[in-house]
């Protein structure tokens, strides 16, 4: 189901906890809402749509992937750019690093690992920061 974009701050501030299987239902809505907006948007997290728990999803090409429970185990050559937001107006400056390792756990709750670089590491550095209560 499609939700609302969350545009409060102090809710986007608060952390998230981790997702279990239970929370299956936030990850399709958490698609939809992505697929509803790819127009201005290519990635998001749960918070973004009223749910604190450490899910995201980004696009990849022609395909929109979901990430469970996050953690970035390695990064490398750091830079320095300037990001927007779908539940912020403007741009802010930010940190993020060329290439990252993250390990996740899919849509089916399955152990992944993925290695990213340029583009879609710094979506998903967004988005993850998202989780941890970064407002960008």
């Amino acid at each position: 189901m499609v939700k609302k974009i969350i545009r409060d701050p102090l809710f986007l501030a608060q952390k998230s906890v981790d997702a279990v299987e239970a929370d299956k239902q936030v990850v399709v809505d958490l698609l939809d809402t992505l697929r509803a907006n790819l127009d201005r948007c290519v990635g998001m997290a749960a918070n973004m749509i009223g749910v604190k728990k450490n899910i995201i999803v980004v696009v990849t090409g022609p395909f929109q992937i979901a990430m469970i429970n996050p953690v970035i185990i390695s990064k490398s050559g750091e830079y320095e750019t300037e990001e927007g937001c779908l539940s912020l107006k403007g741009v802010r400056s930010c940190t993020r690093y060329q290439e990252i390792e993250v390990d996740y756990l899919d849509q089916n709750f399955k152990k992944q690992h993925g290695k990213y670089s340029g583009k879609m590491a710094q979506i998903i550095q967004h988005e993850i920061d998202h989780c941890n209560g970064v407002v960008i």
